[in-house]
């Protein structure tokens, strides 16, 4: 369960709005940079689609609950606009982002033809990914090693509210399927993942493609990086394909694994807080 005594709190930030930083921003390192990129871009259209799938929800919820929704919204809708900020850097560094924001305009105007609850449990599959790979930044400095100050701090502020708030889509969905019977609500929520899945992989991949293309790496050397990038060092995906299966168990919640040791970086210079709190990369 979303603990009691947590509180999801919107801490609107302001980040870099010109575009001082390198193009290959983090470490210098085109596929690392192009990873980031690719993700930002689906941001601003995809956690607007977060905000109505889970508002549609919202009348009554319990009263926690709803104050966690309304919290969660604040807190989107400033990851939309910072997200936006930044996406203008990655196109004042000369990349054309059009196919990128296409591919994301397209998927989410196909999602938003279902029912409103299938909306939900997409978002709620969705934010398990942000949520697991939000604790792979935060718990291993390694990921942002090197990378523009300003942009890493973006993306560590991103990464400690999407820890904060994984289990507002989650409990929402409990509300919403509440006279379900639990294999009914099992089967529709794995599915769901799997289908977001299948998506999400095949869709950033092709963005990276896209923008290492226009750094002029392609073919074998375009796709190696990335599949080493993803699966062998740093290997993020690797690293989060445990957290991605537990979502499958029966009885799975987003607060089985309690991150709030992570959230306390939110207000402390990050390296000192990471120190404090004596945490081991993953």
């Amino acid at each position: 369960m979303t603990p009691a005594d947590l509180t999801i709190t919107p801490r609107d930030r302001r980040f870099k709005r010109d575009s001082a930083a390198v193009r290959h921003w983090l470490n210098g390192d085109p596929i690392a940079t192009a990873f980031f990129n690719a993700l930002s871009i689906t941001f601003p259209r995809g956690e607007a689609y977060f905000i109505d799938s889970v508002r549609a929800f919202r009348d009554g919820a319990p009263d926690k609950l709803a104050g966690e929704i309304a919290a969660f919204i604040k807190q989107e809708v400033v990851h939309s606009r910072e997200h936006l900020a930044f996406n203008r850097q990655v196109t004042g560094h000369g990349y054309d982002v059009s196919r990128l924001d296409a591919d994301v305009t397209m998927v989410l105007d196909l999602a938003k033809q279902r029912p409103p609850i299938a909306s939900l449990a997409a978002t709620m599959a969705l934010e398990h990914f942000t949520a697991i790979l939000a604790h792979e930044l935060l718990s291993d400095p390694s990921h942002l090693e090197g990378a523009d100050p300003d942009i890493a701090a973006l993306w560590r502020w991103h990464a400690i509210e999407e820890i904060e708030h994984r289990g507002v889509a989650h409990d929402t969905w409990v509300h919403a399927t509440r006279d379900w019977s639990r294999s009914r609500r099992w089967w529709v929520k794995s599915a769901m993942m799997l289908v977001v899945t299948r998506h999400f992989l095949h869709h950033r991949a092709r963005g990276m493609i896209d923008l290492l293309r226009q750094d002029g790496i392609g073919g074998v050397r375009a796709w190696g990086g990335l599949l080493r990038y993803a699966l062998v060092r740093p290997g993020i995906v690797r690293r989060v394909a445990r957290p991605w299966l537990g979502y499958f168990l029966p009885g799975f919640h987003p607060w089985q694994v309690d991150d709030r040791s992570l959230i306390a970086l939110a207000d402390t210079p990050y390296a000192d807080a990471r120190m404090a709190a004596d945490l081991a990369p993953a």
